[in-house]
């Protein structure tokens, strides 16, 4: 009766412990929508709150995908309204997902908590601890970046400068800004007001409302400062770029190329013109989708359909 009852104490704890690592693909299949609407029920339901899949510290990542994948959003979105439909489809594709909020200057407002407005440099220390923490829970080596506008260009700093090149190793971008972007002539303002002396009026004028905004800008101290010496793109790092020719925000949409032995660059319209997304929709998109399910386990990978796709979505 004894042996009994510590055998049934054994096989108690055995199964608790399995329940409380809960690998990535034991959860049942998650819903996903295919299109941003979704992004606004959600947040009013849990202001701030991790997208569905994301942010499990007990996952454990399976064989067959080792890295968890780390999600970051884009300007003035957040971890909740970005990531509603690639965090369920990655989870339910077996894969640990992790999301953050970062770059929120103060309190967090309790409606909506726009992210990314502090300078990159800023939101890349975020990252990095953000990185650390997936790291030590996971007992991973390594991650996989999927970012989304700022959530492409924010995490080159931490990977370049933090010492995230020895911690990251696929870094899969959509609607990434490698040459910043010249929106409305921006780029060409403030090189003018530069010239004319007139920066650090402008200066003080933007930054506290949004550090990052004019470190987008084509030409910027803070582009210039990643483009440096061995540039963007870090060895040991394979890096995948996703780009729609309907980009309203990172102009011209070109801008998201990038070169080196370790770079891919995808259009998504050279292989569906049928693919109206814009900007936000990429983050939405059935095509889009199968080019991040490829860049992140191109040991099988599978031809990308063509989707029609509206500018919002799928």
């Amino acid at each position: 009766m004894r042996t009994t009852k510590s055998l049934a104490a054994t096989f108690l704890a055995a199964a608790l412990a399995l329940i409380c690592a809960s690998p990535a693909n034991a959860d049942e299949e998650l819903p996903v929508p295919w299109t941003l609407a979704a992004a606004l029920p959600a947040q009013a339901a849990n202001p701030g709150g991790p997208p569905p899949g994301a942010n499990d510290f007990g996952c454990r990542p399976s064989e067959a995908h080792p890295n968890p994948v780390v999600l970051t959003h884009g300007l003035g979105a957040n971890q909740t309204v970005n990531w509603q439909t690639f965090a369920p489809l990655l989870k339910n594709q077996g894969y640990c997902v992790f999301s953050l909020t970062y770059g929120v200057p103060g309190k967090p407002l309790p409606v909506y908590q726009p992210g990314g407005l502090l300078p990159m440099e800023q939101s890349a220390k975020e990252l990095s601890a953000f990185v650390d923490k997936v790291l030590g829970a996971t007992g991973a080596a390594k991650v996989d970046l999927l970012g989304h506008s700022e959530g492409t260009l924010m995490p080159s700093y931490y990977v370049k400068f933090l010492g995230g090149a020895s911690k990251v190793d696929k870094y899969v971008s959509l609607t990434p800004l490698w040459d910043g972007t010249t929106l409305l002539g921006a780029s060409h303002l403030y090189a003018l007001a530069a010239a004319l002396g007139l920066a650090p009026g402008f200066n003080g004028i933007l930054d506290p409302a949004c550090g990052s905004c004019r470190q987008f800008l084509r030409g910027s101290e803070f582009l210039t400062k990643l483009r440096s010496g061995n540039g963007v793109f870090q060895p040991g790092v394979t890096y995948t770029n996703i780009m729609t020719r309907y980009d309203e925000a990172v102009i011209p949409y070109t801008s998201g190329m990038g070169k080196g032995p370790n770079v891919k660059n995808i259009v998504l319209q050279d292989g569906c013109v049928l693919d109206l997304a814009e900007h936000a929709g990429v983050a939405a998109d059935k095509n889009a989708a199968g080019h991040v399910l490829n860049a992140l386990d191109p040991a099988h990978a599978k031809p990308v359909p063509c989707v029609p796709a509206t500018p919002i979505g799928s």
